[in-house]
């Protein structure tokens, strides 16, 4: 059995993850791995981290390469905050990486598929206050297992009940950490991008519009990838702006990392681009992955040319104004032209007529 490194740009392992009446699921910060449960009797605060048969062992998460058929035994430290004893039922299932690069695990009421279905563990543990208990687990990878990364969770949670609308709602809170299994075998590692784009206009004739690219890249091998987006402009690389940024609005990072089938939507701003027609940008998403021996393994970038049509409406609208102008003025004059033009012919006429009386 041996360990590695999955990604160079690995999002932080611990996940705690708050589950609503087995509905609803969302990750806390990565940046703690403890939760505190607030019910009418004190709060339950607890940790979990990998764990040797002795104790924490400093590791943010599991990561094991076995053969298909194979198993391993590895350890959780749970650890009990609070200033009760209390009873944490230990889950284990499937992980993946949500939209905005956190890890989590599939909520208790899904069944797991694939690596979560690997792990054998103690449904509970009764931890003491202030003490650590360390449980067992067991990953067994099944003879017919595809090769590639699998990525898995185990946590340790508490169920409490709190009052809502005067409904008692059942909330499931766990801690835990990711579990990621790399089945040995052919490793291959593969992207795979899809984009299009659009124009945005500049109202204003004399300043230029932007172009919006917006891509879907996907992890299209079996092994877990680092993934950055960029497009060409003008000779220059610009990198994406967001990997699906959350719902405050900032800009989301420029790098992703994709466990296999998974996608991200990348998007990109390129500034002062003159509405002169077609528009050819090349979209290039580069991707790396880690081997078993710790190397980096060769990944093909995957390319798309888009063409935006950027339309000079603005200019258009000047020229047409400038020119229903200038119609406007040609127009007037030769009306004052032609109306010049009979007040002499009716002066002559009339100086006609005048010597025509006289004889």
């Amino acid at each position: 059995m041996r360990r590695l490194l999955l990604s160079r740009t690995a999002v932080s392992a611990a996940a705690a993850l708050i589950v609503v009446g087995a509905l609803a699921t969302s990750a806390a910060s990565p940046a703690s791995a403890s939760v505190s449960a607030e019910e009418s009797a004190p709060a339950v605060t607890w940790s979990v981290a990998p764990a040797d048969a002795t104790g924490p062992d400093g590791r943010s998460r599991v990561e094991l390469e076995l053969d298909p058929g194979a198993s391993a035994t590895e350890h959780l430290a749970v650890h009990n905050l609070g200033d009760e004893e209390v009873t944490f039922a230990i889950t284990a299932a499937d992980g993946y990486l949500t939209s905005t690069g956190r890890f989590n695990m599939l909520p208790s009421d899904q069944e797991s598929v694939d690596a979560g279905a690997w792990i054998s563990v103690a449904d509970s543990v009764t931890v003491a206050p202030g003490a650590t208990s360390i449980v067992p687990f067991t990953v067994a990878v099944p003879a017919d297992a595809t090769p590639g990364d699998h990525a898995a969770g185990v946590a340790a949670s508490i169920l409490s009940t709190s009052t809502g609308d005067g409904a008692r709602v059942g909330v499931e809170s766990r801690v835990g950490f990711r579990v990621m299994t790399r089945v040995t075998g052919e490793l291959a590692p593969a992207v795979a991008l899809a984009a299009d784009g659009r124009y945005v206009i500049s109202w204003n004739p004399f300043q230029p519009g932007r172009l919006e690219v917006t891509g879907v890249v996907e992890n299209a091998g079996n092994v877990a990838l680092a993934v950055e987006g960029a497009v060409e402009s003008g000779g220059d690389r610009i990198p994406a702006t967001g990997f699906e940024a959350d719902a405050s609005g900032a800009a989301g990072p420029t790098s992703a990392d994709l466990l296999p089938g998974e996608q991200r939507t990348l998007t990109f701003t390129i500034p002062a681009v003159w509405p002169i027609g077609p528009v050819t940008v090349p979209v290039v998403a580069d991707a790396t992955a880690v081997g078993p021996d710790g190397t980096q393994l060769a990944v093909h970038p995957a390319t798309e040319t888009v063409i935006v049509w950027a339309l000079p409406l603005p200019q258009l609208v000047l020229l047409l104004a400038l020119g229903l102008i200038v119609l406007g003025l040609a127009l007037g004059r030769r009306r004052r032209t032609s109306k010049v033009d009979r007040l002499v012919e009716d002066a002559r006429e009339a100086g006609r007529r005048e010597v025509l009386d006289k004889v």
